[in-house]
C-alpha cells in the first residue's frame, strides 16, 4: 500500500505540476525528501510524463486536428491558414529547447540539481512572472503570434532546462511579455508542451532500455493513469482561474515554495 500511495501522490504532483507555472522539478525533489522516499525510477518517470503528453492531447484534440489538417495541407498547397501557422510555430518553438537538451542535458544532469539552485530559480522566476503579469499589454491570441514572437518564446523555453525555471512558467512569462492574453500564453505554453514531453519521455525510455531492473507494470499504468486526469483536470482549472484571478496567485506560491525549499535544505 505505501507504494502505491507513493505513485499516487507523485503522478498527483507530475500531473498538476506539469501545467502550473510552479516548477514541476521543485516539487518532485521536494516532496520525495521531504517524505523521505526513494527515487522511483526511470520507468515511473517516463509513465507519468506520458500521462500529461495523454491529458494535453485529449484536452487539446480539437484544434490538434484542425492543425494537423492544415499543416499537412500548407505542405501540399503552400497556403497558410491561421490553424497551419500555429502548427509551425509550435515545432519551431520546439527547435531551441530540443537543441540545447541535445548540447547541455548531461551537464544540467550533473551539475544543476542542487537545492540551492532549484529555490533560487523558482523564486527569480517567479518574481519574473510577476513582472510579465504587471507590464503585460494582453491584446492579442495565439494565432496572432509573430515568428520573432515564437522564436523569443521557444528560446525563453529552453531556459527551463534549468530546474526551478518550470517550463510553464517561463513560457507563459515570454508570452504576456511578446503581447499575448493571459489565456492565449497558456494556450500556446500547453500546446507548446507536447513536443517537449515527446522529447523528455522519449529520452527516458531511451535510458530505460539500458537499466536491468524489470518495471512493476501495474504501478507504471497507474501512474500514468493518474497523471493523466490530473492533468486533463489541471489544465481546465488553470485556464479558468487565470481569467479570474490572473497569476499573481501562483508567484505568491513559487516564492513560499522557494522559500521553503531553502529551509529545507
Amino acid at each position: 500500500m505505501q507504494e502505491i500511495f507513493q505513485v499516487f501522490v507523485l503522478a498527483v504532483v507530475q500531473g498538476l505540476t506539469e501545467f502550473l507555472p510552479v516548477s514541476s522539478s521543485a516539487h518532485l525533489i521536494l516532496v520525495p525528501k521531504l517524505l523521505h522516499w526513494q527515487d522511483q525510477g526511470l520507468a515511473f518517470d517516463a509513465a507519468i510524463h506520458l500521462g500529461t503528453l495523454a491529458a494535453v492531447l485529449l484536452y487539446f484534440r480539437l484544434e490538434l486536428t484542425a492543425m494537423t489538417k492544415d499543416w499537412l495541407r500548407s505542405l501540399h498547397t503552400r497556403q497558410r491558414s491561421a490553424n497551419s501557422k500555429l502548427a509551425w510555430a509550435i515545432i519551431f518553438g520546439t527547435i531551441p529547447v530540443g537543441l540545447c537538451g541535445l548540447i547541455f542535458n548531461q551537464y544540467i544532469s550533473d551539475l544543476l540539481r542542487s537545492t540551492l539552485l532549484i529555490a533560487t530559480t523558482t523564486i527569480i522566476f517567479g518574481i519574473l512572472l510577476a513582472i510579465a503579469a504587471h507590464f503585460a499589454k494582453q491584446q492579442r491570441n495565439e494565432y496572432q503570434l509573430t515568428w520573432r514572437d515564437v522564436i523569443f518564446i521557444g528560446c525563453a523555453q529552453a531556459i527551463a532546462l534549468i530546474p526551478g525555471v518550470s517550463r510553464s512558467g517561463i513560457t507563459l512569462t515570454a508570452g504576456l511579455f511578446a503581447g499575448l492574453t493571459n489565456r492565449a500564453a497558456a494556450r500556446f505554453s500547453f500546446l507548446l508542451s507536447i513536443p517537449v514531453i515527446v522529447l523528455a519521455g522519449g529520452y527516458e525510455i531511451i535510458k530505460m532500455n539500458h537499466a536491468t531492473t524489470t518495471p512493476a507494470w501495474e504501478y507504471l499504468g497507474f501512474g500514468f493513469l493518474v497523471a493523466a486526469l490530473t492533468g486533463y483536470a489541471c489544465i481546465d482549472l488553470f485556464l479558468k482561474l487565470l481569467d479570474k484571478v490572473g497569476v499573481m496567485p501562483f508567484v505568491v506560491y513559487r516564492i513560499i515554495l522557494g522559500v521553503v525549499l531553502l529551509w529545507a535544505m
